[in-house]
């Protein structure tokens, strides 16, 4: 189907949501609760457990039994109970990742406890709708030390629906930072698939919102998903990469195929490049990536550069491209914010 889809349904047997965009899988959330009890965004009252001394960081106790390490430690004592949000996804026998930087996000805005100020999206151009959001945060925020992000999809909002979903998330904010005191608690989930993507698949508008027990069928996400369940990805021109994973790297191998021009191996390169972000997002897929790429003249990595960073600046990750290696490998690092996809399938076959 042409145009953008917003695709509620099940997958692995929990609840998930896809977007669709010309037929292309474009994003994907799978509930983790197969896995893990507590998925990133969820906020918790933990316990400030054992210092890493030259480190700067401290490891907690979350609820459910689990442990998180919380990386910037200033102004935390040991034994004392901290609010943290759950920040990322572990690995194996490693600890859950947690900040002390809570966020409480809306379809129209974000509530940043202790960071006050109030700032609207940049995608937001004319500056008498600026105005008018930032006068509502304003007037809503009071005396509080909160701070607003009004986000794009307030532009064409109502301002009482803004208003109202603002206050709500200000109260909210405020329940959640009295919960100060006592033993590791949950304190708020995450939000689910479906209710992530009604906060951020709503701007722009989809075409559809397709429903039902056979929607994932009926749109084309399982076979999508079972493509992504395979190393291999083709790419144009019989070109092709492969994706494997390993418990230290995530390794990533671009191959020509039968084309033996002299720019077959930058064509590859620049395919595998453009569509590396959707790959590694969709796939649940971060930590230490190095890639293989095929080979092409020295020249011609500046032309990589320039492609790679294009893409992974509107990735929506943390990204960090450390660049190449002595030995012409791409090395860069992708916070893991999403259990991998093979995890969640693997964990569903068990069940």
């Amino acid at each position: 189907m042409k145009g953008r889809q917003v695709v509620l349904g099940h997958l692995f047997g929990q609840e998930a949501a896809a977007l669709m965009q010309d037929g292309q899988l474009i994003d994907l959330l799978v509930s983790p609760e197969a896995l893990t009890p507590l998925a990133p965004g969820a906020i918790c009252r933990a316990e400030a457990d054992r210092l890493m001394k030259g480190q700067g960081g401290i490891f907690v106790r979350l609820p459910e039994g689990q442990t998180g390490y919380l990386r910037d430690r200033k102004g935390i004592s040991q034994g004392k109970p901290v609010l943290v949000q759950v920040a990322g996804v572990a690995e194996d026998g490693k600890a859950v990742p947690v900040t002390t930087r809570l966020l409480f996000r809306g379809r129209h805005a974000l509530v940043t406890p202790d960071a006050p100020g109030v700032n609207v999206s940049r995608r937001i151009r004319i500056e008498e709708r600026r105005d008018a959001l930032a006068a509502i945060g304003r007037d809503l925020l009071g005396g509080r030390v909160h701070g607003l992000i009004l986000r794009s999809a307030a532009a064409d909002a109502d301002d009482d629906e803004v208003a109202d979903e603002l206050a709500e998330l200000l109260d909210l904010a405020d329940r959640i930072c009295a919960e100060s005191s006592g033993e590791a608690e949950l304190l708020l989930d995450a939000a689910t698939p479906w209710e992530q993507a009604w906060m951020d698949w709503a701007d722009p508008a989809p075409d559809a919102v397709e429903e039902g027990d056979d929607s994932f069928g009926r749109c084309g996400v399982l076979e999508a998903v079972d493509a992504l369940l395979l190393p291999r990805v083709a790419l144009p021109g019989g070109a092709s990469a492969f994706i494997e994973t390993t418990r230290a790297v995530v390794a990533v191998d671009v191959n020509t195929g039968n084309d033996s021009s002299q720019a077959a191996g930058l064509k590859a390169n620049v395919a595998l490049a453009r569509d590396l972000p959707r790959q590694l997002a969709l796939r649940g897929l971060g930590g230490q990536i190095v890639i293989d790429f095929a080979p092409m003249p020295k020249r011609d990595r500046a032309t990589l550069d320039q492609v790679l960073q294009g893409a992974f600046r509107t990735a929506g990750s943390e990204v960090t491209l450390v660049g190449w290696t002595a030995m012409g490998l791409y090395e860069l690092n992708r916070k893991r914010d999403r259990l991998p996809l093979a995890r969640l399938a693997s964990a569903a076959k068990g069940m």
